[in-house]
């Protein structure tokens, strides 16, 4: 590691190279759980892309391998170390290069915070809409990474649909730079996209080119409860079949309900089995509300409680937010899945999962960006128990095999990583994955970025081992 940790500091200053074992291993993994996670042989922090570009002439030249990483908010272990790999940390590349009123773009490096951004672009009456759940600590370049989605996606889509150019650190330390600043932009084949959703596992992003909106009028909400799945799951396909463009559309069944009546007193009645949140930010939403009210008690809804400012929408939207925190709290670990499906096959989904649970002896609950058929099933269990772990484990096995059955997708934004990757060949099948592998073979000869991610390619030997011939 002398080796390693002299070359790296030649063109890095002393504060970003960090070899100490009790600090490096604070990086060793993202949040997934059933993930594992090696031992860094050092962590640095660059704050330049030629600081970065250091890094990977230095990882090509010993052939070490690099898992680069935002703030580590992941829920499918794309960020966890590798045993003696370099980890390439890249939260101090944080500045906000640009915000371009007239062309609608924010220039900004990978460590940026989501939030940061989106709070800066609206003081200039833009709008940023990629909204992860960990908007206030993710990074953007994770966010691209890993093709992240957010509540706000039914109606303003995904984080690739918002990134128009990239430049890339390749494995070898060239840089490259993809996309445009123009609206439009069809010139060659689309690497930009390519770069979206690949985990750190094709190149290293240090500078990213977003498209930006108006800001949008204040979005109002309305909360309707149902007492069944299949009764909400019919309002959404209503509500979708009939034109209308909520700018949020979620779902949450009776465990959610339940957990979250018990953590925040929200006083929604015990015999919800399923409640539903739908939010319009056109200038006049009221109509819109009115509309979809109609459409939930039409499908079967015993109540539908519509806002009337903004601040009531807020108070209705807060059931969802504490979802997650509320489902935590019923066992000591959780596992969140991502299953995406056809919005017509969203009630045999979450009726699919419940069977799942119940066939399991676990609690799971689901809350979904239901207008996206994006459902996120949470398995609750107890790590400690191995016998509940496992059944925990299969259960999200049998959860993403009913995604597939129904249709749909193992991952709608959270990433493949190494939680997935086996069901990633399971639905792309063997011509697609050849592919796959052979663009990862063009960026990254060597198999030094990300190994072992996405794809099911080795890392090669840590510095002091021989790589094989």
């Amino acid at each position: 590691m002398g080796d390693l940790t002299e070359m790296l500091r030649a063109g890095l200053p002393p504060e970003a190279v960090v070899t100490d074992p009790d600090v490096t291993a604070s990086y060793a993994h993202d949040m997934a759980s059933f993930c594992a996670a090696g031992a860094p042989a050092v962590v640095v922090l660059p704050r330049t892309v030629e600081q970065v570009q250091h890094v990977m002439r230095t990882a090509t030249a010993l052939r070490v391998p690099v898992v680069p990483q935002g703030a580590r908010t992941g829920l499918s272990g794309a960020a966890n170390a590798t045993d003696g790999c370099i980890v390439l940390s890249l939260v101090k590349m944080d500045r906000i290069l640009e915000i371009d009123a007239v062309e609608r773009i924010a220039v900004v490096e990978p460590g940026v915070v989501n939030a940061d951004l989106s709070r800066a672009v609206a003081d200039q009456g833009l709008y940023y809409p990629p909204d992860p759940s960990s908007w206030e600590q993710c990074t953007i370049g994770g966010n691209i990474g890993t093709a992240s989605g957010g509540l706000c996606c039914v109606k303003y889509g995904v984080t690739a649909e918002y990134v128009l150019g990239l430049d890339v650190v390749l494995a070898d330390g060239r840089l490259l730079r993809t996309g445009r600043r123009t609206a439009k932009g069809v010139a060659g084949y689309d690497l930009t996209r390519l770069f979206v959703g690949s985990e750190g596992s094709l190149g290293v992003v240090v500078r990213a080119v977003l498209a930006l909106r108006p800001a949008p009028p204040q979005q109002l909400a309305l909360a309707a409860e149902f007492p069944s799945v299949a009764a909400a799951c019919e309002a959404v396909r209503q509500i979708m079949a009939g034109g209308h463009a909520p700018s949020l559309l979620e779902l949450m069944d009776r465990t959610c309900v339940r957990a979250v009546n018990a953590l925040g007193n929200m006083g929604l009645p015990e015999s919800t089995e399923a409640l539903l949140l739908a939010a319009f930010d056109t200038p006049d939403p009221a109509p819109d509300l009115a509309a979809v009210a109609e459409v939930c008690t039409r499908a079967g809804a015993t109540e539908v409680v519509p806002a009337e400012d903004a601040a009531e929408s807020e108070l209705l939207l807060q059931a969802r937010r504490m979802a997650l925190p509320a489902l935590e709290r019923l066992r000591p670990a959780t596992m969140i899945d991502d299953v995406c499906v056809p919005r017509s096959a969203l009630a045999d989904m979450l009726q699919g999962t419940a069977a799942i649970a119940r066939e399991h002896d676990l609690t799971i609950g689901v809350c979904a960006h239901a207008g996206d058929g994006n459902t996120h099933p949470v398995v609750c269990f107890d790590p400690a128990d191995p016998e509940e772990a496992r059944r925990a484990r299969a259960s999200f096995d049998r959860i993403m095999a009913l995604g597939l059955e129904l249709g749909g997708t193992i991952t709608g934004e959270h990433g493949v990583g190494l939680l997935k990757k086996q069901w990633l060949a399971e639905e792309a099948g063997p011509l697609a994955m050849e592919l796959q592998r052979g663009i990862k073979a063009v960026f990254d000869p060597l198999g030094l970025l990300n190994p072992g991610k996405v794809l099911d390619v080795a890392a090669p030997h840590p510095i002091g081992f021989p790589t094989p011939t």
